[in-house]
């Protein structure tokens, strides 16, 4: 399976001044596939530990942070016949996050072995790196954080490369052929419940058995649900299995306490959020007002909406029919949730690898004039308002006030509608979202 973080790996891997890196995102991502994958292809040897299913190896990184003594360590417990060349070797060390000294010992790496490529990655290592108590190698370590399958992924393992090199090149004054548009909708519904977690993809890709596809995606929600024994205490394990039922079904809506338990304190389930989050299972959508940039300079931490880590997942936690949905029988209000939820996630998966993900929303609460858009986002210096909408809707007035409260010359309009530009609005179909900096750059 492709994924387009192999080019930032290739990138990592050509630098003159490369650090180790530290591959950051939620269990079952893709993790391994996308470094093993990657060595195969780029490295002669790959010496590759899993913490988490050989402990043994952690010994030689608890007894010295030495690289040559570690790597010695390491060779006698692998008992290799092939030895650690730098240049030629990449060093993974896989669920890192079990062995804190090893994720220490990258400085040294980097300070006295610079030449030899070093990946670490971690299903929950968010809670190892957020310890109070946990000392970063802080500008020793790069970082690369990875996410479900785009879209466009998506249309690559399911051998539509045509339509995923299409959707790269296409221009605002391109001919769109109407069968091409048809096509790329019906796709984009049947990725909306299949979704970007790539064993899911996998299984479609290879018989298109919707029912394998639902057991995955089943087995993947109880893995999540198993690894809170991990991260939680008996209350708080409580507290994170009911936020993680219900959250699926409250996606991309603003989020009050209150909803998920009127008797539990507020502070209880910040608690649980702040966890499911390190675990990479939510995305917080937080309040701005749009004032100027970062769109982070006034958020609001009490105002928020919740993203799930994936749109098929989210599709399975409401026991949505696979094929009814992409036949459109389903509700309007379960696809419009969905499709705000699958937004939010494709404009997570353009912005840059090496950073965390951050989006935004307006809201606007005066009595008799409400409104509210879905996303905001910044490229260039530039706020650009989204609104996201699940059919054929041209309704736009919250955008349009936004527009001109904040004297914002260009709107987005992310529906079933063609690619056009008209009236300061950019209207994107929604199978064209990952296009968006390219679009608006040209405008």
């Amino acid at each position: 399976m492709m994924r387009f973080a192999t080019q930032e790996l290739v990138q990592w891997m050509n630098k003159k001044t490369r650090m180790p890196l530290l591959i950051r995102g939620a269990r079952q991502i893709g993790k391994t596939f996308l470094v093993e994958s990657f060595a195969g292809e780029y490295f002669e040897n790959f010496f590759n530990i899993n913490f988490e299913h050989h402990p043994e190896y952690k010994a030689p990184f608890q007894q010295s942070l030495d690289p040559e003594i570690i790597l010695r360590g390491l060779e006698l417990i692998a008992q290799n016949e092939n030895k650690v060349i730098r240049g030629k070797t990449l060093l993974f060390l896989d669920e890192i996050q079990e062995c804190p000294e090893a994720i220490q010992a990258l400085r040294y790496f980097k300070e006295k072995m610079p030449d030899l490529h070093v990946i670490g990655a971690g299903s929950l290592l968010e809670f190892v790196l957020n310890d109070a108590d946990f000392r970063m190698p802080v500008g020793r370590v790069e970082f690369l954080y990875l996410k479900p399958c785009s879209f466009r992924e998506f249309l690559i393992a399911l051998g539509q490369q045509k339509f995923s090199d299409f959707l790269s090149e296409v221009k605002l004054t391109d001919p769109f052929p109407e069968v091409f548009h048809e096509q790329l909708v019906g796709l984009l519904n049947e990725y909306l419940v299949i979704g970007g977690m790539p064993a899911v993809i996998h299984a479609y890709a290879n018989d298109s058995n919707f029912i394998e596809c639902q057991q995955i995606q089943s087995s993947l929600l109880q893995t999540y649900r198993s690894d809170f024994g991990k991260y939680a205490q008996k209350t708080h394990y409580e507290n994170l299995k009911n936020l993680f039922e219900k959250v699926p079904g409250i996606v991309a809506q603003n989020f009050k306490y209150a909803d998920l338990d009127r008797e539990l304190r507020a502070e209880a389930i910040k608690k649980a959020l702040k966890s499911l989050q390190y675990a990479g299972l939510l995305s917080p959508v937080y309040f701005s007002s749009a004032s100027g940039l970062p769109l982070s300079s006034d958020q609001l931490e009490k105002r928020f909406k919740l993203l799930f880590l994936d749109v098929g997942l989210v599709a399975r936690a409401q026991y949505l029919p696979i094929e009814a949905f992409i036949r459109r029988e389903v509700n309007t209000q379960s696809r419009g949730q969905l499709v705000e939820q699958f937004v939010g996630q494709e404009l997570l998966s353009i912005q840059p690898f090496y950073e965390p993900a951050n989006l935004y929303y307006w809201q606007r609460d005066k009595p008799g004039s409400q409104a509210e858009v879905d996303y905001l986002i910044s490229f260039w210096g530039k706020i650009f308002p989204v609104e996201a909408k699940s059919g054929h809707s041209h309704w736009l007035k919250s955008l349009k006030i936004l527009m001109a409260e904040k004297s914002l010359p260009i709107g987005i309009q992310i529906s079933e509608h063609p690619l056009g530009f008209a009236d300061s609005i950019l209207s994107v179909p929604l199978y064209m979202v990952q296009e968006l900096p390219r679009l608006l750059k040209g405008l």
